[in-house]
């Protein structure tokens, strides 16, 4: 037998399942308990119940992650101590996270997805891979522009696809804004990363968003016209170039510049970035990383609550300073992210960056960002 106890406007319920028939008990402290037999129904109901005694699995979730920072996992540990729910963590490559849900289906262990760059969450929440959430908490604490209309998914953190100058070869000053780097004066200086960068993606379809496709068509042939090197691969090798000498002026995301003022990866590289200037366009193109609770969670209450406990503001600072990323409110109290100083953000929302990139993929590749 198995037993079910919840409360409902003053009434005890209790509820028996003996083989497959439900016996319903409602009593208060005034009335002895009243039964009332369901025969059939437990399996009808699809109900699945633990033998009394039986220890639940509700005190563990499954995690997929994007990101691999071992400052998470001690957040992660942080939310064991405070909730006694364990997390089982799997951290892998965004894309190949998502294709691996997506074959797993409803076998998948996976309770919470997490996913950096607002497109990927966006063609996660179209492949289904999430389901709708309902929390009062979230809705608090992460603005609404940064988390899915239906509640599918959530920002956690934020991070910005800054310019970054050596004043040596560019007069940092001569640029105000991203249109600034299709000016022919760029011409030889400007480095980019290639156009497989979801971050490019994102900052493509954000000018979609903002100045239609006339305008970012025009400015993305300007910005190629200006490239003479071949495309690099990742931020931090463009960084480095900028900082020798290579290049005069690139785009990439703010934590990359944060790690190496650090020395997280070196003081050569420390040295390096020391020489660069950040500038913050006005206004600035902002991303997330972001989280949901998945499809066919085991436990999506326990998942939930994860995914509130990263989003607030105690431990989404903690996920933030993790990585040098910005929390959802403020600027935190990274001093390296103070140093670059304040921004104004352009207002487009997560959920419009990713419905925009498959257009800016194809734009990117008519207009020749290799």
């Amino acid at each position: 037998m198995v037993r079910f106890v919840g409360c409902r406007m003053g009434l005890a319920l209790r509820v028996y399942a003996k083989d497959n028939d439900l016996l319903v008990a409602m009593s208060d402290r005034h009335f002895p308990p009243v039964f009332k037999a369901l025969p059939g129904t437990l399996g009808a109901l699809g109900l699945l119940a633990l033998p009394l005694g039986m220890p639940s699995l509700a005190n563990e979730i499954g995690v997929y992650s994007g990101r691999h920072y071992n400052s998470d996992q001690q957040l992660y540990k942080q939310f064991t101590a405070k909730t006694g729910i364990k997390v089982k963590l799997l951290e892998a490559k965004d894309d190949a996270l998502i294709e691996r849900l997506r074959s797993e289906g409803d076998k998948s262990p996976a309770d919470v997805l997490v996913l950096v760059d607002a497109a990927r969450l966006v063609r996660a929440a179209d492949l289904d891979l999430f389901q709708r959430t309902r929390s009062f908490q979230l809705l608090r604490d992460v603005p609404l522009d940064l988390r899915d209309p239906k509640g599918r998914w959530y920002g956690l953190t934020r991070r910005l696809r800054v310019v970054v100058v050596n004043p040596k070869l560019v007069n940092a000053a001569k640029i105000t804004s991203y249109a600034d780097l299709a000016n022919p004066q760029m011409k030889g200086k400007l480095c980019l990363r290639d156009r497989k960068s979801v971050y490019n993606q994102s900052l493509v379809a954000d000018q979609l968003i903002l100045r239609g496709t006339g305008l970012t068509t025009k400015w993305v042939q300007g910005m190629t016209a200006n490239v003479t090197q071949p495309y690099f691969t990742s931020d931090t090798p463009l960084i480095r170039a900028i900082g020798k000498g290579q290049c005069g002026v690139g785009l990439v995301n703010t934590y990359y510049v944060a790690r190496m003022l650090n020395g997280e990866s070196g003081a050569a590289d420390r040295a390096l970035a020391s020489q660069l200037k950040v500038i913050f366009p006005k206004p600035a193109h902002v991303n997330i990383t972001g989280a949901g609770v998945t499809r066919y969670a085991k436990n999506p209450e326990a998942a939930l609550k994860l995914i509130e406990f990263l989003a607030s503001p105690t431990g989404g600072r903690g996920y933030a300073e993790a990585n040098n990323e910005y929390p959802l409110k403020g600027y935190g109290d990274n001093a390296t992210l103070k140093r670059f100083g304040p921004f104004k953000a352009d207002g487009v929302s997560a959920q419009q960056l990713g419905a925009k990139n498959s257009a800016a993929i194809k734009l990117m590749d008519v207009s020749g960002w290799k």
